[in-house]
């Protein structure tokens, strides 16, 4: 099979260099200066054990040329950029005829739980793809991931169900690549519990390291109230930490520990737009849905929000100001 990895940061820029530098077929997808230093120099990928460079095809978008038939599409862009990554290839051709979006699987290697019905409306064939991968892109043609001994723990299943035999496939792949990849019937009940854990990533990039531990129960209280009255299955903290175990510690890479999450990522690169709404909002959405307040984790959105806005540095926002907005 060929991969192309639509947003080639620090998930999709793991993924692919791992996964060309265990033989596979890959195409990078980004853009701006990313994609520049891409073309220039090369991907580099700097990890515990060791960094290398690999040299890959980087395209902006589909070229015009059909997709060969066994291609996988791999999406690693931030939620709030799956619509555009959607619209821009579910329409390229394919060798034989048809098009991306009626014979080729797109895998959903992103954070969050809208991307995998957004992505169905367009896509025939999802793939959900439940990310556990610490990995940092803060400049361009370079991603550092600190996982180790594997890099990452990327649990596959077919959407609305699955997997299947395209799941077997990729997982046997990403396991030559040196991935855990597990197969999941119930991929999006891990998703979920994913997104518990995730919204705290707002708090990161609006604090850093001094998230008040109270005010982070209270986001995840807020979720897991969410998702009971929408009655929505998820795994638990125990059953997370029983199946990664040791196989995905965080180790320094030159010398330095992990800067932050990827919604600090984004306040730091000072990208203009961040996953909060897609994170913390798809809590606030369901608590509206189901009548469960959610004070806490939409006062969270509008403070992130006013922090790309007013381009306040990663981890700086002042605490007074959340705690107007808690009331």
């Amino acid at each position: 099979m060929r991969y192309v990895i639509i947003g080639a940061g620090a998930v999709g820029g793991t993924i692919g260099a791992r996964l060309a530098t265990a033989g596979q077929d890959v195409t990078l997808v980004a853009r701006g200066a990313h994609l520049t230093a891409l073309r220039e120099r090369g991907l580099t990928l700097r990890q515990p054990e060791q960094e290398r460079t690999v040299r890959l095809p980087a395209l902006d978008g589909p070229d015009g040329r059909p997709l060969p038939a066994d291609t996988v599409l791999v999406l690693a862009v931030k939620s709030q950029d799956t619509a555009g990554a959607l619209a821009a290839w579910v329409d390229a051709p394919v060798v034989g005829g048809g098009t991306a979006g009626e014979r080729l699987p797109l895998f959903t290697a992103q954070n969050g739980v809208a991307n995998e019905p957004a992505a169905l409306r367009l896509f025939a064939r999802v793939h959900g793809v439940c990310v556990w991968l610490p990995a940092t892109h803060l400049e361009p043609g370079v991603v550092v991931a600190n996982g180790h001994p594997h890099p990452g723990v990327l649990h596959l299943g077919r959407y609305p169900s699955g997997p299947d035999d395209t799941d077997r496939a990729v997982a046997a792949d990403l396991t030559a690549a040196g991935f855990v990849a597990p197969l999941r019937p119930d991929v999006m009940r891990w998703k979920y519990g994913k997104l518990l854990g995730n919204l705290g990533n707002a708090l990161q990039a609006l604090f850093g390291r001094d998230v008040p531990e109270e005010l982070a129960g209270r986001i995840r209280a807020e979720g897991e109230a969410v998702l009971a009255a929408a009655g929505i299955a998820y795994t638990s903290r125990a059953e997370e930490a029983a199946e990664r175990g040791d196989l995905v510690q965080h180790r320094p890479v030159g010398g330095e520990q992990r800067s932050g999450g990827s919604t600090w990522q984004s306040l730091a690169r000072g990208a203009g737009a961040v996953e909060t709404d897609h994170l913390n909002g798809e809590v606030v959405l369901l608590g509206r849905l189901h009548g469960v307040p959610t004070p806490a984790n939409a006062a969270v959105q509008q403070a992130v929000r006013r922090a790309v806005r007013e381009r306040i540095p990663a981890g700086e926002f002042p605490p007074d100001e959340l705690a107007k907005l808690l009331g």
